[in-house]
C-alpha cells in the first residue's frame, strides 16, 4: 500500500491547532469528537499512512490538559442498540471506551445519559456505572429541539440538564455512535459554564468530510458512501463562502443546523465566535496528505468496498436498497465499476471453474491468489493457506497441513457439536496451522507470513460466516463478498 498521508505531521499539527483553539476561549474548550476516537479503520483505509489510533495518539499529547466525557442516548440503552462494526451494544461499548481511555492514562470520570426519561435499563446501567466510581449525569429531551431557541437556551431548557463537573481545560465529548447528543451536551455545558462565570468555548472535530480538499475528491465521496445509511451529503459551506470568499466542504447536517447554533452562541456567549460551520472545526487531516494520487486510489477502492458491503447488508436484512442505490450512484459519478477492484473477477472465475464458492486475495506485490471449496476446507481457508504458501515460497504441491489432522476436527464438529458444515473455518485452520508449526518447519515458515496479509484485499463469491468475517478482519484483510449465500437456509449464525 502506497503511503499518501504523513501521520507524524498530523499528530504534531493537530494537537497544536487544538491548543490554539483552547487559547482562543480562555478558560475551557468543549471539543465534540465525531466518528471514532480510536480504531478508525475507515480513515486508515482512505488515507494510507493514517494510523487507526492517530486521534487517540494526538489526544495523548494533550492528556495533562484533557479529560473525556462519554455521552450515550438513554433510548439506545433501552433498545439494546448494537454497534455494527463490533457487534456489542452501546452501553457495553461505553464500558469498553472507559477501559481503553484509562489504560492510556486519560482522565475519564463522567458519563452523560441524554434523552433521559427514567428508562429502566438506563437506570440499571447508571447503577452499574456509579458502583464503579463513574459519575453519571442526566440530560433531558427539550420540546421543539432545536427550533425553539428561546426555550432551549433558558432555565427550562439547557438549565434543566445536570451540570457536568469537569476539571481540565480541554473536555472531549465522545460517544459510542451517532445520535448520542454530543453537540447538545457541549452547548448545555456552555450554558452552565457561562452561568458559573467560566469562559468556555466549543469546537468540533470531524475527520470527514475534509474541509480543504475538493467536494468531489474521492476521500470525501468515500465518506458519503460510508454514511449512506445516514443520508449525509457533502456540500460547499455557503456561510464560509459568504464570510471569507473561500470554498470549503462540510456536510448537510452541520450546514442546516448552523443558523440555529449561531443564535444559541449569541444567547449564551453574547456573540457567536464563528461565521461558518467550517470555522467550528479543528481538523488538520487535509494538510497532511503527501501523495494525492495514492489517497485517491485508496479512497476509490473504499467506495467499491462500501458498495459490496451495502449489497451484502441488504441480502442479510440489515441494510436497505436505498443505501446500495446511493453508493452505486456515487460509483457512477466517480466513474468507478466493480472491475476496478482487482480481486473480484479472479474469485468469480474460480467459482465458475469449480462450480462452488471461491475466494481471491491480492498480496502487497500485486499477485492474486485464489482458493476453492474442497471437502476439507472452505474457500477462504484455502485462500489463506495458498497465500501463506506463496509468501513463504512453498511449492503448490507441498501440503503444509496433514489431512489426517483435519479429519478428526471435522468429525468433532459434525458428530459432537452438530455442525452442518464439516469444512474448517478460517479461525480453525489457523489453529491447526499453529499446532502444526510446532513440529513441521514448513508450517512454521507459513505461519510467520501472517503479518504480511495486513492491508491486503480479498473477495469471496458468497457471504461468509461471522466467524470468517471476524478472523479476516483481525488479520487486517479488507474483505468484500458477493451479495448471495451458499445455500438457502433461513437461520444463520
Amino acid at each position: 500500500m502506497k503511503i499518501g498521508f504523513d501521520n507524524n505531521k498530523y499528530l504534531e499539527m493537530q494537537s497544536q491547532h487544538i491548543r490554539d483553539r483552547i487559547a482562543k476561549f480562555g478558560d475551557k474548550l468543549y471539543l465534540e469528537f465525531g466518528g471514532k476516537l480510536f480504531d478508525d479503520y475507515h480513515a486508515s483505509r482512505v488515507l494510507p499512512g493514517f494510523k487507526p489510533d492517530s486521534k487517540l495518539q494526538m489526544l495523548m499529547q494533550l492528556k495533562d490538559e484533557a479529560e473525556i466525557v462519554i455521552v450515550i442516548n438513554a433510548d439506545d440503552i433501552e433498545k439494546n442498540k448494537v454497534r455494527g462494526d463490533l457487534g456489542i451494544t452501546y452501553d457495553l461499548d461505553v464500558l469498553r471506551l472507559i477501559d481503553v481511555f484509562r489504560s492510556r492514562g486519560l482522565l475519564v470520570n463522567s458519563v452523560v445519559l441524554t434523552r433521559f426519561a427514567d428508562q429502566p435499563t438506563a437506570i440499571k446501567f447508571e447503577a452499574h456505572l456509579t458502583e464503579n466510581g463513574i459519575n453519571v449525569y442526566h440530560h433531558y429531551t427539550i420540546p421543539n429541539y432545536p427550533t425553539d431557541v428561546d426555550l432551549i437556551v433558558s432555565d427550562e431548557g439547557y438549565g434543566k440538564n445536570d451540570y457536568v463537573e469537569t476539571s481540565r481545560r480541554l473536555v472531549v465529548i465522545t460517544a459510542p455512535g451517532p445520535g448520542s447528543g454530543k453537540m447538545a451536551v457541549c452547548l448545555s455545558q456552555l450554558y452552565h459554564e457561562h452561568k458559573h462565570g467560566v469562559q468556555a468555548g466549543y469546537a468540533k472535530f470531524e475527520t470527514f468530510p475534509i474541509w480543504n480538499i475538493p467536494l468531489k475528491h474521492p476521500v470525501n465521496v468515500a465518506y458519503e458512501a460510508a454514511t449512506a445509511d445516514l443520508n449525509d451529503v457533502n456540500m460547499i459551506d455557503p456561510f464560509h463562502l459568504e464570510a471569507y470568499g473561500k470554498t470549503t466542504v462540510n456536510y448537510n447536517r452541520d450546514i442546516e443546523i448552523f443558523p440555529v447554533l449561531n443564535t444559541m452562541f449569541e444567547l449564551i456567549l453574547g456573540e457567536s465566535p464563528y461565521k461558518s460551520p467550517t470555522d467550528m472545526g479543528v481538523n488538520m487531516a487535509g494538510n497532511c496528505i503527501i501523495d494525492d494520487e495514492a489517497v485517491k486510489d485508496a479512497a476509490n477502492q473504499e467506495i467499491i468496498r462500501r458498495y459490496y458491503t451495502a449489497l451484502a447488508g441488504q441480502t442479510k436484512g440489515v441494510g436497505t436498497a436505498d443505501e446500495a442505490y446511493k453508493i452505486g450512484l456515487l460509483m457512477k459519478q466517480s466513474k468507478l465499476s466493480t472491475s476496478d477492484r482487482p480481486v473480484i473477477e479472479p474469485a468469480l472465475e474460480k467459482a465458475r471453474e469449480t462450480g462452488a464458492p471461491a475466494a481471491a486475495i491480492q498480496l502487497s506485490d500485486g499477485k492474486i491468489i485464489t482458493g476453492k471449496t474442497t471437502n476439507l476446507l472452505g474457500a477462504c481457508s484455502a485462500m489463506l493457506l495458498n497465500a501463506l504458501k506463496s509468501l513463504a515460497h512453498i511449492p503448490d504441491e507441498v501440503d503444509i497441513l496433514d489431512a489426517a489432522v483435519i479429519e478428526p476436527i471435522q468429525k468433532l464438529k459434525v458428530d459432537t457439536f452438530g455442525s452442518i458444515n464439516p469444512r474448517l473455518h478460517t479461525d480453525e485452520i489457523l489453529i491447526v496451522l499453529a499446532m502444526s508449526a510446532v513440529t513441521n518447519p514448513t508450517a512454521k515458515i507459513a505461519m510467520e507470513q501472517l503479518p504480511k496479509l495486513r492491508d491486503t484485499d480479498a473477495h469471496a463469491t458468497v457471504i461468509l460466516s461471522e466467524t470468517d468475517n471476524l478472523t479476516l478482519k483481525k488479520l487486517g484483510i479488507r474483505l468484500t463478498t458477493e451479495p448471495t449465500y451458499e445455500n438457502h437456509r433461513l437461520f444463520r449464525k
